[in-house]
């Protein structure tokens, strides 16, 4: 059992002390993508949806979303962001928008969670504020890109590991 961080000797949940850690740069970046109907995509790039402007909306979103991310997931520490940042990038023959979210900070444990909730966020946001006109729209491969800083190293998934969907090295 106490090969997990998040679980004591005797099995109970725990949140992972990080008090003897140093404080480094830490770095993490992830993505999201959401597919939808040709139209649905179109009129979001020509701000057609009555909602408002979609995509800087999510990117609000995401970045709150980063901010909250120890109020969200139960043993994640709240964390001091120094930087997040959401990005989108158009997919056009797929109908697809990749999001691409970054988080930083100066402290003693990582960013990776703070990314992957503002991809995910903002994804979401995109399909709520979409919704009333395609309710088919799919999110899928949330997943960490790289990472940097602290103790256990860098990781970077690789170009051939994206297309698959498996971890980098």
């Amino acid at each position: 059992m106490t090969d997990f961080t998040h679980i004591d000797e005797k099995g109970q949940v725990r949140m992972v002390d990080v008090s003897e850690k140093a404080e480094t740069v830490r770095t993490a970046t992830a993505e999201a993508r959401i597919e939808m109907k040709p139209e649905t995509f179109r009129r979001i790039y020509d701000k057609e949806i009555k909602k408002g402007n979609v995509l800087e909306t999510a990117r609000i979103a995401g970045v709150m979303a980063a901010k909250r991310t120890g109020e969200l997931i139960p043993m994640c520490h709240p964390i001091p962001i120094t930087h997040a940042q959401v990005d989108f990038l158009p997919e056009p023959d797929t109908h697809t928008i990749r999001i691409s979210a970054t988080a930083r900070t100066v402290g003693q444990t990582g960013v990776e969670m703070e990314a992957l909730t503002a991809a995910s966020v903002a994804a979401l946001t995109i399909y709520d504020m979409c919704k009333a006109i395609d309710r088919e729209m799919t999110v899928k491969e949330i997943r960490l890109m790289e990472k940097s800083g602290g103790k256990s190293g860098d990781f970077l998934r690789t170009q051939a590991d994206a297309s698959k969907g498996e971890a980098g090295p």
